[in-house]
């Protein structure tokens, strides 16, 4: 039985919340916590990499907790909502720091409000994506399901890029601390509701009978699934470049584009990129499945981002009067980022009937608790980039008041700070997305033909154990 509308409507909303979520905490936490706090950069950067590698065991023992779990509300459910209701309220403790506190008692607070939000975090969204297989079919249900989870994904993200800083002033006023403070509210209220929604309308159609593993099989097993782990390496690049990037854009824009309009140029290249980045995922990334399979718009969209980079270095070095100059990099970058985030959810879910196939299991979520894991990790190592680029460059922005929004603050900003973080911005993600495409290239074997052979194999080997 096909996925109704209703169902489809109910997954894609929680899609919505959760990176609602996601994106406040992986683009604003280190300039809520340095800027806003005045935590140094440096300690924040240690902070987001240790709760990463933190999240190194977390992640795949909930994968095994979800696969054990056996309840009437099914596997997922439970711990889908138990995650968004715990998630939420760390996230809003996370933006709503005590203001007594300051030094090293802030710095702890941040510490471990982090790593318990990437905890309940990881509660909710292995269950979400791992949900995939038990209620859609293989092949075009499962990947239409993933692309547009994905899509709606790109939308949640795509809000809280856009609307952020206009909704922080516009709640706060020139307090950014308060402004941060009921904008998380906001977003965490929004959050559970989508959640719920997804819970209440969304239900597995069939489960299949996953032999928990113990820590040790899991990550055996993992090692010997090699088109799962490819997949992992590849968005582990590919995250690292695109975050180091949006973690230093409010910076690039307030020391290097500069004006006293500053800050409107970023909403507006916000609001542009976000657009596409939606625009990419349901029209680019459909369009072009319809003329070509998986792997070649996969490399179709690491060029774009690559020529994207290659194009805003350039304008770097021109007069940068205009934001919508900007425009241009950001059409080829904020493309390719959202079709790559399509791209990541499907390429996953083929490992998974891989793996059946290949070593006798079908761990969902074993394999979707590492795409958790490989994002997180991602952002922590480039908000640590991202600080050791404004430690190094001496780029500290200090609380934005009203009187402040007037000031030119790039002409206080040495050429030499301008261009270490240009560099960092662009050359180092090029470096990044050129490793991440030999490496896939060499690695990864689930084409269309393959993904054909391998479904009517396990649909022979189904019917034979039945």
């Amino acid at each position: 039985m096909k996925l109704t509308l209703k169902e489809k409507i109910s997954y894609g909303l929680g899609a919505v919340g959760k990176d609602m979520v996601y994106m406040l905490s992986a683009s604003y936490i280190l300039y809520y916590y340095q800027d806003v706090l005045g935590v140094s950069a440096i300690a924040m950067g240690v902070i987001l990499l240790a709760a990463r590698v933190f999240d190194a065991f977390n992640d795949p023992i909930m994968g095994i907790v979800v696969a054990k779990t056996k309840t009437k509300w099914g596997k997922f459910r439970p711990w889908l909502m138990i995650g968004t209701l715990t998630n939420a309220v760390v996230l809003f403790a996370m933006f709503a720091a005590p203001p007594a506190l300051d030094g090293g008692g802030l710095v702890a607070y941040a510490a471990i409000t982090y790593i318990l939000w990437g905890v309940t975090y990881t509660m909710m969204d292995i269950p979400y994506w791992s949900m995939i297989p038990a209620f859609t079919s293989s092949g075009k249900e499962r990947e239409n399901l993933s692309a547009l989870g994905r899509s709606c994904a790109g939308v949640g993200s795509a809000i809280v890029t856009v609307v952020t800083m206009m909704a922080v002033h516009w709640l706060g006023g020139s307090d950014e601390r308060t402004g941060f403070m009921l904008f998380t509210l906001i977003v965490a209220v929004l959050f559970i509701v989508f959640i719920t929604i997804t819970c209440v309308n969304v239900r597995e159609k069939s489960t299949v009978d996953m032999k928990a593993a113990t820590v040790g099989e899991m990550f055996s097993a993992l090692v010997k699934n090699d088109q799962a782990m490819a997949a992992v390496i590849a968005i582990v690049l590919i995250n690292c470049s695109i975050y180091i990037t949006s973690n230093l854009v409010i910076y690039f824009f307030k020391y290097d584009f500069g004006g006293t309009a500053w800050y409107q140029s970023y909403t507006y290249f916000n609001i542009f990129g976000g657009g596409i980045q939606i625009v990419a995922m349901m029209l680019f990334y459909p369009l072009l499945r319809k003329v070509t399979e998986n792997i070649r718009i996969f490399y179709v969209a690491l060029g774009s981002a690559i020529a994207g980079y290659a194009s805003l270095l350039a304008i770097t070095f021109t007069s940068m009067k205009q934001v919508f100059v900007l425009f241009i990099p950001a059409f080829f970058i904020f493309s390719a980022n959202g079709i790559l985030s399509v791209l990541a959810t499907v390429f996953l879910a083929n490992s998974v009937d891989y793996g059946e196939l290949v070593n006798n299991r079908r761990d969902e979520s074993v394999i979707f608790s590492m795409q958790t894991f490989v994002v997180k990790l991602a952002s922590g190592i480039a908000a640590f980039a991202a600080s050791v680029c404004l430690s190094v460059n001496n780029l500290k922005s200090e609380e934005i008041t009203e009187a402040e929004k007037s000031i030119d603050f790039s002409l206080q900003t040495d050429s030499a700070s301008r261009l270490g973080l240009r560099m960092t911005m662009t050359v180092i993600p090029v470096i990044g997305l050129f490793i991440a495409l030999f490496y896939f290239k060499k690695k990864f074997i689930l084409d269309e033909k393959k993904m054909e052979e391998i479904t009517s194999e396990l649909g022979r080997k189904h019917a034979g154990e039945n």
